[in-house]
């Protein structure tokens, strides 16, 4: 069974009501919802994996996709990107990139007679970062200025990155040999983690019925994958996921959850201010997806997972017990008191 974290909200888009302004609002999620629709004819069992990465671009924050190989992770960045009319590039993470392969370099031109800029594939919309956890700290840095400021600086220039620009960075959660750990300040950069296990048995009938009818994992268009959004409507929706209100009550509420997981005797660091403010944008996204004006708490509650579980480090007694920062990430929510 998927386990992003997102399961509570994997279910198709529902609940949405047009308030007396908000017409274009809800034109906007259900193409949303559509752009869902195109996904899952290239990609099967994976509706909490879209779900997060549209959360993330509304969000306009970075994913970190965890999950063995095999499981559409790479299909589910590019399918997506299709069904956005997105641009992406994809990189082979690997001990000997540079960070010039993913920002750009300085060349020389011989025909020009003069030095110039050229573009790493970090100018893109989509940046698909494969397995980052395979090359070294210097080259994982290189992305951090990308990621947060959203522009790369090389010989003293800082040129802009396109927008949209988020990085969705995968990894292998069971090989370790040969990999680096990414630096927890590269963490704290990406807005959601979500995981990926295995299809179900159902599942994984109908992506082997697909193979069996001739389905081409390189041919999005083949597939019927077409693009339903584009930049200009996505900033739309982001613009109108900025104006999600949010109560004093349910402030406090992120506030608390986020003082719990500094305080647990089995956490080594808790969450920070930086990720309080990343569980309200992504509860403002998803508060938004669902037709709501305003962030409940169990919009709260339903991201607290994917937001938070990258961001809490156990102490080295409690990893020794098998301790998982999920079950403790969970145990806070039912400890935590919930504003009415």
């Amino acid at each position: 069974m998927t386990d992003t974290g997102l399961d509570n909200v994997a279910a198709p888009l529902r609940g949405m009501h047009e308030s007396i302004d908000a017409a274009s609002a809800a034109e906007l999620r259900q193409a949303l919802a559509r752009v869902r629709a195109e996904v899952g004819k290239a990609v099967v069992g994976q509706d909490a994996a879209v779900t997060g990465l549209i959360i993330a671009l509304l969000a306009r924050g970075h994913v970190l996709l965890e999950g063995v190989p095999g499981v559409a992770k790479t299909l589910l960045v590019r399918s997506l990107s299709a069904a956005l009319n997105l641009q992406t590039h994809r990189v082979q993470f690997t001990p000997d990139l540079m960070p010039g392969d993913v920002t750009g370099s300085i060349v020389y031109d011989v025909k020009a007679g003069e030095f110039e800029f050229r573009e790493g594939p970090v100018f893109t919309n989509i940046l698909l970062a494969d397995e980052i956890n395979r090359t070294p700290p210097k080259t994982q840095s290189a992305l951090l200025e990308a990621m947060e400021e959203r522009q790369v600086s090389v010989d003293g220039v800082s040129r802009p990155l396109p927008d949209p620009f988020i990085v969705a960075a995968t990894q292998n959660p069971v090989e370790y040999e040969g990999t680096y750990s990414l630096p927890e300040a590269q963490l704290d950069r990406f807005l959601l983690k979500l995981v990926l296990d295995l299809p179900e048995r159902d599942s994984e009938i109908e992506v082997l019925r697909r193979h069996a009818a001739g389905f081409d994992p390189r041919d999005l268009a083949g597939a019927g994958v077409t693009a339903v959004l584009d930049a200009g409507k996505l900033a739309a929706a982001q613009a109108s996921v900025a104006s999600v209100g949010v109560s004093a009550d349910v402030l406090a509420y992120v506030v608390d959850l986020a003082r719990a997981t500094r305080t647990s005797p089995s956490v080594k660091l808790g969450v920070s201010p930086r990720g309080t403010t990343a569980l309200l944008a992504s509860a403002k996204a998803w508060a938004w997806l669902s037709g709501y004006d305003s962030i409940t708490p169990d919009h709260v509650q339903a991201m607290l997972l994917p937001v938070w579980r990258h961001r809490v480090q156990l102490r080295p007694e409690a990893e020794l017990e098998g301790v998982a920062v999920d079950a403790i990430l969970r145990s806070i929510v039912q400890q935590v008191q919930v504003p009415i």
